[in-house]
């Protein structure tokens, strides 16, 4: 689930492949201020696919001329970050 709390976007639940299409599009959607933050808190499992969602992300605000950081990433993400050799890439805020 994705929601826009005024000052970040609250992610919650799996960003694993089967709901990668699904976060991608609604995180996507939501950006809509020069920058956004996205709180990955509550997310509660992580795949490579996370990765795919965050990166996706980042593209679409670029897109749009705006930035997209990351909050509160879990720890499996940052190690599978680091496993692929894409930590400097992550968007932490």
């Amino acid at each position: 689930m994705i929601r826009d709390t005024g000052d970040r976007i609250e992610v919650s639940g799996p960003l694993t492949l089967s709901k990668a299409r699904e976060m991608l599009e609604a995180g996507s959607a939501l950006i809509n201020r020069p920058e956004i933050t996205f709180d990955l808190s509550q997310v509660q499992e992580v795949d490579s696919s996370g990765l795919t969602v965050v990166f996706g992300w980042v593209r679409a605000a670029r897109s749009q001329g705006k930035v997209a950081r990351v909050s509160n990433p879990p720890q499996n993400l940052l190690s599978l970050a680091e496993l692929y050799g894409v930590t400097e890439l992550l968007p932490l805020a």
